[in-house]
């Protein structure tokens, strides 16, 4: 069995065509598409590692770190930052839980190989 994925984008556009890349590579994966569900999801879910997008109805990207890092059972979580906001880049680079930023549009095979290095024990 794959490492569950919790992947959170309001465009149901690249939600479908990255579950399609994550779950051909082996993933579990789950979609979330507002960022005020997204907690919710993370304790009923229990992912393994969470892909978010920065701007999202409900909550931003940054906002959703920051809770995670206030809750015990999440704030150790891996997380990969996705976004077309190239100069949101610096502001989750200093976030430990952030393994990996990409800028859309981005490589898929750059992309999955962030996913197994951020999910590498």
């Amino acid at each position: 069995m794959g490492a569950k994925i919790l992947l959170v984008d309001d465009d149901p556009d690249i939600s479908s065509l990255l579950q399609g890349q994550l779950e051909q590579a082996g993933y579990l994966v789950k979609l979330c598409d507002a960022g005020d569900e997204v907690l919710g999801a993370l304790h009923s879910y229990k992912p393994d590692l969470l892909i978010t997008d920065v701007m999202l109805p409900g909550i931003d990207g940054y906002s959703l770190i920051s809770h995670m890092g206030d809750d015990e059972e999440l704030r150790t979580l891996p997380i990969i930052v996705m976004s077309a906001l190239t100069t949101s880049r610096s502001m989750f680079e200093t976030l430990p839980q952030v393994k990996a930023f990409f800028s859309k549009p981005f490589s898929a095979e750059d992309f999955l190989e962030a996913v197994k290095a951020a999910l590498a024990k």
